[in-house]
């Protein structure tokens, strides 16, 4: 395979430093724009780092014409639900304008290729699980429109300017390197896995669980974890897509079965060999009892194959992480 260079929006986020990783594993050359709002600089193992708003649309001239990018990756976005309820207008600039300002900075510098880290909060409440592509787009909360705006943009701007792109809607990015050289750090934490193992180490209280009597099979929500390295290998494989020709559209990530929030806390208590302190609470509004993604397009249009489709895998991964990192 050719090496490329790769714009990565956001590269020093969580998600986007195991792209990054990833694509240097793979001989690509890369340029990592982050203004470090929630990035760390040290998750990076390489490429080119440049502290900069990517919504300033001179510095992208600057930076299209001083590099020739084969494609574009965009994780850059704020994505806490509760906070783009009660803020929308910081989602819609951050996520749906600032974007918007990267696409026209792209069509008007020739560089074609986009791969979207968007959301399967898209599709809002479930009608049916696992949730298809196919399924009805009706974001609960302006964190999922305001992703969902800019597939829209997308899909516009496409047919106008032949823009091509790919959007990869997942609900629960999991694990971390599994060298233990990144993972997950976020502030505020709102992760479950991170929760529990930060409850583990006594980094903070009891976890909280809201709600034990749903219609699943041991009462607990069942939810969609992905591997953030398996994540990274459906980034990069969607981008060859657009490389060989293929149309535009958007595709779901997911591991199509879920793992109840209990059974998150029981691997956890087993992977750190002691219990988690769990704290049991009633309903929180809003919850629907199985949030799972059916990613069959992907595996068949990408040739997207998880490798780390095991729940122990997944969290001794973070477990290693929680214990470097601090």
């Amino acid at each position: 395979m050719s090496s490329n260079q790769f714009l990565v929006i956001g590269g020093a986020g969580y998600i986007g430093s195991h792209m990054v990783k990833h694509l240097i594993e793979h001989g690509h050359q890369v340029v990592v724009l982050d203004d470090l709002s929630s990035g760390h600089a040290d998750a990076l193992l390489g490429g080119e780092l440049l502290v900069h708003d990517f919504a300033d649309r001179p510095f992208l001239d600057a930076l299209f014409t001083k590099h020739h990018f084969d494609g574009v990756f965009h994780f850059a976005s704020q994505i806490l639900v509760g906070e783009s309820v009660n803020n929308p207008a910081k989602y819609y600039r951050a996520n749906t304008f600032a974007t918007l300002v990267l696409l026209e900075a792209m069509r008007d510098h020739g560089v074609q290729n986009f791969v979207f880290s968007s959301t399967a909060a898209v599709y809002g409440e479930p009608a049916y699980v696992p949730i298809d592509e196919a399924h009805p787009k009706i974001p609960l909360n302006p964190y999922g429109a305001s992703k969902y705006m800019v597939e829209q943009i997308l899909s516009d701007f496409d047919r106008a300017h032949g823009t091509k792109y790919v959007a990869l809607r997942y609900f629960n990015a999991a694990g971390a390197d599994p060298q233990a050289r990144m993972g997950e750090r976020h502030e505020p934490e709102t992760h479950l896995i991170p929760l529990a193992l930060q409850a583990v180490t006594g980094r903070r209280p009891a976890l909280k669980v809201f709600g034990t009597d749903y219609d699943t099979p041991d009462g607990t929500c069942l939810r969609d974890y992905i591997h953030v390295d398996d994540l990274s290998s459906a980034h990069l494989l969607a981008m060859q897509y657009l490389q060989a020709g293929g149309a535009s559209r958007a595709f779901n990530l997911g591991n199509g079965a879920g793992y109840s929030v209990q059974q998150v806390i029981d691997v956890a208590g087993k992977v750190a060999g002691k219990p988690v302190p769990v704290e049991y609470a009633p309903r929180r509004a809003g919850d629907p009892a199985r949030l799972i993604a059916d990613a069959t397009q992907a595996k068949a249009v990408l040739g997207w194959e998880p490798q780390y489709d095991d729940l122990e895998a997944i969290i001794g991964h973070a477990w290693a992480w929680e214990q470097k990192s601090h």
